[in-house]
């Protein structure tokens, strides 16, 4: 079973995700918080493996609450569900350690196949989110390498496939280029997460822009594909 904590302000809304998320066998609802300190508090006391988490909410914002989890409970899994796009927003809850962020409007089979994702340890974002990440990165000037000490610890191999993800390649897409089997590509990816500490294929394509690895290419497909 995946145990799911949903946290929003709105009475009507946490009843419909509810009973839209219980139709699935497989999916639990542990507790219920209509605030961002309330899940904090819930998720220390009921250990959910996934939540689904507002931003515009009382006493602690979303975002707010998702750099706590990150700290205090890592093994949690958010997934940001929210009626807005505003940059500020996706950026904020994807540094805060988010593993997803998809729109209210989600279709709701999309929405319990985005929970079982999380909950297996993958990330994603909707593709209207990932096109925004994408065109911001593109307007933001090259850095200096940051990190250069960690990059250095990468293969040849695993700085190309670390360029391959940031460029919105699936493992499936980076196998059928580099043509070699697709467990190799994932080996790869868990190899770079932890060389890199990072969460996720999330952390990894904001970590390889943030630290100049590559930009994004003109006309280039978005990131955040599902493998």
């Amino acid at each position: 079973m995946i145990r799911v904590l949903i946290a929003d302000d709105e009475n009507l809304m946490r009843a419909g995700l509810e009973e839209l998320l219980t139709a699935d066998p497989e999916i639990e609802i542990v507790g219920q918080a209509s605030t961002g300190r309330e899940a904090v508090d819930q998720v220390r006391r009921l250990a959910p493996d996934v939540v689904l988490m507002d931003v515009r909410m009382p006493d602690l914002d979303g975002i707010a609450a998702t750099r706590q989890l990150a700290q205090a409970a890592p093994s949690v899994r958010v997934l940001i569900l929210t009626t807005f796009e505003q940059d500020d927003y996706v950026f904020g809850a994807l540094r805060a350690g988010a593993s997803g962020f998809l729109l209210k409007r989600t279709r709701p089979e999309e929405l319990i196949e985005a929970v079982h994702t999380i909950a297996a340890g993958d990330s994603l974002l909707s593709p209207s989110v990932t096109r925004r990440v994408i065109d911001r990165m593109a307007q933001q000037p090259t850095p200096e390498l940051g990190d250069q000490a960690m990059l250095d610890d990468l293969t040849p191999r695993e700085r190309e496939v670390l360029d391959l993800v940031a460029r919105g390649m699936s493992n499936r897409e980076i196998a059928a280029a580099l043509v070699v089997e697709e467990s190799t590509i994932r080996t790869h990816v868990k190899r770079i997460l932890m060389k890199l500490d990072l969460r996720d294929r999330i952390q990894a394509v904001i970590f390889a822009y943030e630290n100049g690895v590559n930009r994004p290419a003109v006309g280039g497909k978005p990131f955040g594909r599902r493998d």
